[in-house]
């Protein structure tokens, strides 16, 4: 019997609508891919609405003892597909060179495309888990962090960790990354006192105070970047007074920004910073940290999957550390992360389409990682 193709079990996957954050069938399908390749499946359902409930799959195929362990982490959840697809979202079609669907490049396509290389490798090379959550693209509160938990009881370390986020940008091999900047988001709120326009001293205005703070927060330079990460950066994302009144003053000001840093800070570094200038103009900050800054510096690991990528395609890929967070922020904190998968260009848009021939060459590039990784 001939063995489905990466195409096939990513079609597969797609048919199983699985919006963030998802559980059930979703992960029967992944479960019953791996099973056949001789995995021990490991599935738990953590949290509570509004975060959950959200699956999580560990998957183990253990080698000879004292052989080295490779991981592959990645989620199945989706996020909403809109308004306006040619076709049902969750019913993969292939039109001309490229299959359409929800979750094809992010990212039920490179987990098929490993699936689909675990089974070209022989069983006893080695240690392999798949650490797989339904709970990336929410707040990623009960997803990989939970699954790290799991694999802490048990004392699961690997070695090495490959993330198959779609990272490629123009053609499938020309980017990985090497680690992602961090992220903290903060609520600024400001009181006053209300009171009627003509007669200021007897209120006191939210919306001037809010104003130097932002103005100040806006003058920071926090860095000129470093050798592997571009400079931090500070984006204003909402103001808020809500006042209806022309001739009132009103009684609160809101504002948020967001940080996007690089290993020179950390998020708590940051928010005490900002919270000195909020306080210190009557202010009060509530900061949220999405993630710390992490960084795998070039070696043996990114050398591996740059020569994959090479002797498969020929493309001579860019290590990089740009763009947003994934759940690699969680997993590099226990072991040498790195994050390649397929093209970017239509993840989380209409149509979202991958290109056929891109699954098979990715199923061989995988394949070819895992085999010099557990050499």
């Amino acid at each position: 019997m001939t063995a489905p193709t990466a195409l096939d079990l990513t079609k597969k996957l797609i048919a199983q609508p699985s919006i963030t954050p998802a559980t059930g069938a979703v992960f029967d399908e992944m479960e019953a891919m791996l099973k056949p390749l001789g995995f021990e499946i490991s599935r738990f359902v953590a949290g509570e609405a509004p975060d959950g409930p959200v699956e999580n799959l560990f998957a183990i195929r253990k080698g000879a003892a004292g052989s080295r362990h490779f991981a592959y982490a990645g989620h199945l959840d989706v996020v909403p597909p809109g308004q306006g697809w040619q076709t049902d979202p969750f019913v993969p079609e292939v039109r001309g060179d490229l299959l359409h669907g929800r979750g094809a490049v992010d990212m039920k396509g490179s987990i098929a495309a490993f699936v689909s290389a675990l089974q070209q490798l022989p069983d006893d090379l080695g240690t392999i888990s798949l650490i797989i959550t339904g709970d990336e693209e929410g707040p990623a509160r009960f997803g990989t962090v939970a699954l790290m938990d799991f694999m802490a009881e048990r004392d699961i370390v690997p070695d090495l960790c490959l993330v198959g986020e779609p990272t490629s940008v123009h053609r499938l091999g020309d980017m990985i990354k090497i680690g992602r900047r961090g992220s903290v988001n903060m609520w600024i709120t400001v009181h006053g006192a209300q009171g009627h326009v003509a007669y200021p001293h007897n209120a006191d205005n939210p919306i001037t105070k809010l104003g130097r703070i932002l103005s100040e927060i806006d003058a920071l330079q926090l860095d000129e970047g470093t050798d592997w990460f571009q400079p931090s950066n500070i984006e204003f994302t909402d103001l808020h007074v809500g006042n209806p009144a022309h001739n009132v003053i009103p009684a609160k000001a809101e504002g948020r920004l967001s940080i996007r840093f690089n290993d020179r800070h950390s998020g708590e570094s940051l928010s005490a910073l900002v919270k000195e200038i909020v306080e210190r103009h009557g202010g009060e900050l509530r900061p949220v940290i999405s993630g710390e800054p992490f960084l795998t510096p070039p070696g043996e690991f990114s050398d591996i999957i740059a020569g994959a990528i090479r002797e498969i395609t020929g493309v001579d890929p860019e290590l990089s550390t740009s763009g947003g967070t994934s759940d690699a922020r969680f997993l590099a904190k226990i072991m040498p992360v790195v994050e390649f998968g397929l093209c970017n260009a239509t993840m989380h848009k209409l149509d979202e389409a991958v290109a056929v021939d891109d699954l098979d060459q990715l199923a061989k590039i995988f394949a070819l990682i895992v085999r010099r990784a557990l050499a």
